[in-house]
């Protein structure tokens, strides 16, 4: 979930093209989340194969990397490792609401009502470790590179984006740019129309581009402001932020005080609050220099193996979109060895 600045920062509508030819950090786990929350059968039912294993999320994988790859964009996927301490209790606070969201899924589709158990559905949604290694499988098939982080993927996203090694960080959440992602860019993976079935409404999801440069100069903060502002807000490490502080509330407090500890009006329900840790854990977190990741060439007949042999896919679908790939290859870059080399 992670920190909600909504509308306190300035951000920028585009279109993918805009950012033809990019290479970017993609959030791993915030991107299979995405998949297997949204592609659903009508009654919340994952996708599955003619085995009964859920396909939602290669699904989505697939075809989502096949309409950025035809624009010429480079990927690498960052998969979280361990997740911090601080981290244990949000966790645990998620699982049960999943918990509680399955329960009541199941009571909806007793009773026959399909758009409450589509719902519920989505907000019971769970990554496996078994998904992730499916997920992997077919970034290797595609010959896009994957990174296991140390511990927060977006923190290893950040740290790439910071060093030049992508351009941008590709996720939903903000937390990129409390990591110093010089860059984010949100809605990439999920861009496009989306039927909201508990609304009935399709809505159309528009990328947008966030530059940390732009957010600090637009509020005044500094970076390590920009954290405080998280923190008052509330991050995946103090999920509940303090009472009655929004972003407008939040940015006075800091433009007054400089930082969290001295804001007089917050002494006492910071002592519950291990600002100082999580603080430390945005500005300096676990991950790795000088990753450089190897784009290799797709591998033909190791994706239809996979997807078609294995996991039940069209095999006209899957090939089509192939060719999708390897017509834009030529036109972007000569040959399709030197846009992956």
């Amino acid at each position: 979930m992670g920190v909600d600045f909504g509308d306190s920062i300035p951000r920028e509508k585009i279109a993918l093209e805009d950012i033809s030819g990019w290479t970017l950090a993609v959030d791993g786990y915030n991107t299979l989340y995405q998949f297997l929350a949204i592609i659903r059968g009508f009654d919340g039912s994952h996708l599955k194969d003619s085995k009964g294993r859920v396909t939602s999320h290669i699904s989505g994988l697939f075809y989502r990397n096949v309409n950025l790859m035809e624009l010429g964009m480079k990927l690498v996927y960052v998969f979280d490792g361990k997740p911090p301490d601080l981290k244990m209790e949000e966790i645990e606070r998620r699982s049960a609401q999943r918990r509680e969201a399955k329960d009541q899924y199941l009571k909806a589709l007793q009773a026959g009502e399909v758009v409450q158990a589509r719902k519920f559905a989505e907000a019971s949604t769970v990554l496996r470790r078994d998904m992730v290694a499916d997920a992997k499988a077919l970034l290797d098939a595609m010959g896009i590179p994957w990174v296991d982080a140390p511990s927060e993927g977006e923190a290893q996203a950040s740290a790439m984006a910071h060093e030049g090694t992508v351009k941008a960080v590709a996720s939903q959440d903000h937390d990129s740019l409390v990591f110093g992602a010089p860059v984010l860019v949100r809605n990439v993976t999920i861009s496009g129309k989306r039927r909201l079935p508990s609304k009935g409404i399709v809505i159309n999801v528009q990328p947008e581009r966030i530059v940390l440069s732009d957010v600090l100069a637009s509020t005044g903060l500094t970076r390590e402001q920009l954290v405080d502002f998280a923190i008052l807000l509330g991050t995946d490490f103090n999920p509940d932020g303090f009472d009655g502080v929004g972003p407008a509330k939040a940015l006075k407090y800091l433009k007054k005080y400089g930082r969290l500890e001295d804001i007089v009006e917050l002494q006492e329900p910071l002592r519950s609050v291990k600002y100082g840790a999580i603080r430390e854990l945005y500005m300096k977190p676990p991950s790795v220099a000088g990753v450089k990741p190897e784009w290799k060439g797709l591998d033909r007949d190791r994706i239809l193996s996979y997807l078609v042999d294995e996991h039940s896919f069209s095999r006209d679908r899957v090939e089509a979109a192939l060719a999708r790939i390897e017509k834009a290859a030529p036109a972007q870059t000569e040959t399709l060895e030197k846009w992956f080399g």
